[in-house]
């Protein structure tokens, strides 16, 4: 049986894919501050910041099928890591209630503790360079630190447990592409979105509904709206979920 993140990936890293697996697919904006932040991924590199949040979510933090994981982080490209990672090795991701383990931002540290509950916490600073989260306490895991030092190929689990929300993969796979069908995308389309992925339905119409039509994503976060029309420009947007 497929993972969800192998049933998303699969055909997007496919030789014969639209714009080849070194494409573009998800591009991230960053309005806020001076100068802005942009990161574009191709699949591959996608795939394999995924696979090293796989290895780490798995051999450092216990986390596997059944394991419950409360992602409590923003609308970013390490977020889709950290979602992909979690699939790959068939776990479970939630966004409310009880969670084995917590990945957060440090402003959200004391919540993902109480989700928790004394499981393992993971905190992602999301800096464009890397850094490590300033000031964490004891027993609390940098995943920037963390994350560098596992390999970019992960065995999948092949027995995964529930993927998001208690809905099984195919479930999962059912609503992304309904989302898809609903908004027309397709794989020709470059979507611009500032949509969040705060909770399971957002995750699947703003984030998963791109992935299955095998369109590419530019997200952007804070955005400025003196810089969205030269950036449809730009980027070559076809489709805006703003």
């Amino acid at each position: 049986m497929l993972n969800l993140t192998e049933a998303l990936l699969e055909p997007l890293l496919a030789p014969d894919v639209r714009g080849g697996p070194a494409g573009p697919r998800i591009t991230y904006y960053n309005d806020a501050g001076e100068g802005g932040e942009r990161i574009e991924l191709s699949t591959v590199t996608l795939a394999n910041w995924a696979a090293k949040t796989a290895n780490l979510l798995r051999e450092e933090l216990g986390v596997g099928p059944g394991t419950r994981v409360a992602v409590l982080l923003p609308a970013h490209w390490q977020t889709v890591a950290v979602l992909l990672g979690v699939w790959w090795v068939g776990a479970e991701v939630v966004c409310t209630g009880r969670a084995d383990v917590a990945l957060c931002t440090i402003d959200r540290l004391a919540e993902a503790d109480e989700v928790a509950q004394g499981g393992e916490v993971s905190v992602l600073s999301l800096d464009p360079f890397g850094k490590p989260a300033d000031g964490l306490p004891i027993g609390v895991t940098d995943y920037a630190t963390a994350v560098s030092v596992h390999g970019d190929q992960v065995t999948p689990e092949r027995a995964p447990g529930p993927a998001l929300d208690g809905r099984p993969v195919d479930a999962v796979l059912v609503a992304a592409r309904r989302a898809a069908t609903d908004l027309n995308l397709t794989a020709a389309d470059r979507v611009l979105s500032s949509r969040p992925w705060s909770t399971p339905h957002q995750i699947v119409d703003n984030l998963l509904a791109v992935l299955v039509a095998g369109a590419s994503l530019v997200q952007v976060a804070n955005p400025d709206p003196a810089l969205l029309d030269r950036r449809r420009v730009t980027e070559k947007v076809t489709r805006s979920l703003e």
